[in-house]
């Protein structure tokens, strides 16, 4: 039993760290470009010396897909829809 209510506390806990998160990107009110800016990041990377590097070019494309995916799913949602949900997820 006491297990249980020590995973219960850690799921609130991460629930309440991933609604700051999501709270905290959406006052980036540009958090839906990103995806296009790490694009644009990683072509002028490209044309370096330093972007020759394997591990960097696979780095960079799962950041890119991670930021599509999180916009993705706060499509449907306007900034002041998510801040309020995370403000109420916080209480």
């Amino acid at each position: 039993m006491r297990e249980e209510i020590e995973n219960s506390k850690n799921q609130n806990k991460i629930i309440e760290s991933m609604s700051n998160f999501v709270s905290d990107i959406s006052f980036d009110g540009d958090f839906r470009n990103h995806p296009e800016y790490l694009n644009e990041i990683f072509e002028y990377l490209l044309e370096t010396e330093s972007g020759n590097n394997l591990s960097l070019r696979i780095k960079m494309l799962s950041c890119i897909r991670t930021s599509k995916m999180l916009v993705k799913a706060l499509e449907p949602f306007s900034n002041d829809e998510i801040q309020q949900v995370c403000k109420e997820l916080g209480n």
